[in-house]
């Protein structure tokens, strides 16, 4: 079956016991069993619920995985994967990640004794250093919120195949329509699912996803265990949002190139931050693992004044000045002082999250009328 196919049909099925064909809205808590442990599948929706479920296996097949796992929110997705870890074991990321990431992996599970150590990732020999006989995993976000840099998937799977080190990747910001990471070598993907994946914006959920039946069995005891759970309606929503997610993502990328190279020729712009360019540092490696270049876009203005990014997303219009991305209405945030806050100013500006700096969730609206609010905000 072919994505765009896997996208309105996969896991899915009429239902049973009256023929629909949208999944139903399992509204409930509990379910009567025949005799104790005789029963039709289910027996609590903190275990598993009908609706969350044909939306588990829904995402796990648009990943080419056989388990899936969905969470309340992205970070919940995120919380289960460390959980799987103990005491001083060590983790090794890429220094630009999302500023939520950053701040449950220091504020929250370094407290526990794991160690994280934040690397620069678009040369992967640069993780190898770090590498000892206590790390057990590699989190690779590709690409990167903010910076769009493009990790090497299948590159960083070598590395972690040769020394017995898990590869868990965020897929967030390309979703499966651009990369599926298993197929270059990860055991495991995360999806912030409030994203493209939901597509709308009216719904917080998080994804794991993996091939491994020993990874699937740990992350469906600890999503149980810890009760982090999606509920029947979210559950609904999104896999209602998957069914157009094929049609979005072209136009989010379409989007997107007219506007990235609208700003790389803008005065008032100093860098544009885009894979899809060919003088991208990554360009190469996202020709080779992505089927396009998304609608995620960061920029910076000429002089590198806080003042001046701030009044241009103020003035902005057509673009929400607003947290979150990948919807079909298009976003403007300040990593600064938005997502990226939780970072010291140090670490940001080390990769480069500078006080101009925007960061653009391109939508699928007419793409003129997208490009005359940023000309007109610039002005």
């Amino acid at each position: 079956m072919k994505f765009n196919t896997k996208t309105i049909h996969a896991g899915l099925k009429p239902d049973e016991a009256t023929g629909a064909v949208m999944t139903p809205i399992y509204q409930t808590s509990t379910y009567a069993q025949d005799a104790v442990g005789k029963h039709k599948g289910y027996e609590y929706s903190r275990t598993l619920n009908p609706t969350r479920h044909t939306l588990e296996k829904n995402i796990a097949a648009l990943e080419n995985c056989k388990y899936g796992a969905c969470f309340g929110s992205g970070l919940a997705a995120i919380d289960c994967v460390m959980k799987m870890l103990n005491p001083g074991d060590e983790v090794i990321t890429t220094s630009d990640l999302y500023g939520g990431t950053y701040r449950l992996f220091t504020t929250i599970f370094e407290k526990y004794g794991i160690k994280f150590h934040f690397v620069g990732m678009s040369d992967v020999s640069e993780m190898e250093p770090f590498i000892n006989e206590k790390t057990k995993m590699i989190w690779v976000e590709t690409p990167t919120n903010p910076m769009m840099n493009v990790i090497d998937i299948a590159a960083c799977s070598k590395i972690a195949k040769a020394n017995s080190i898990l590869l868990a990747v965020d897929n967030t910001f390309a979703t499966p329509y651009l990369q599926t990471p298993i197929d270059l070598g990860a055991d495991m993907v995360m999806h912030s699912a409030t994203k493209y994946l939901g597509g709308h914006s009216d719904v917080v959920m998080g994804a794991l996803t993996t091939n491994d039946e020993a990874l699937a069995k740990e992350m469906y005891r600890i999503q149980n265990s810890s009760g982090a759970i999606t509920s029947p309606m979210d559950s609904f929503l999104v896999l209602r949002g998957i069914k157009t997610l094929h049609l979005r993502m072209q136009r989010h990328c379409e989007n997107g190139e007219r506007i990235a190279r609208f700003l790389k020729e803008h005065p008032k712009v100093d860098q544009v931050f885009w894979p899809g360019f060919e003088d991208h540092p990554n360009h190469e490696i996202a020709k080779r693992q992505m089927r396009g270049f998304g609608g995620m876009i960061s920029f910076s203005l000429v002089g590198n004044q806080l003042e001046d990014a701030l009044k241009l997303v103020e003035n902005l219009k057509v673009f929400y000045l607003a947290e979150s991305l990948g919807g079909v209405e298009s976003l403007a945030g300040h990593p600064v002082s938005m997502t990226h806050a939780a970072i010291p100013k140090e670490e940001r500006e080390k990769t480069g999250i500078v006080d101009s700096l925007i960061r653009l969730s391109v939508g699928i609206e007419d793409v003129d009328d997208l490009i005359e609010d940023l000309n007109n905000a610039l002005k």
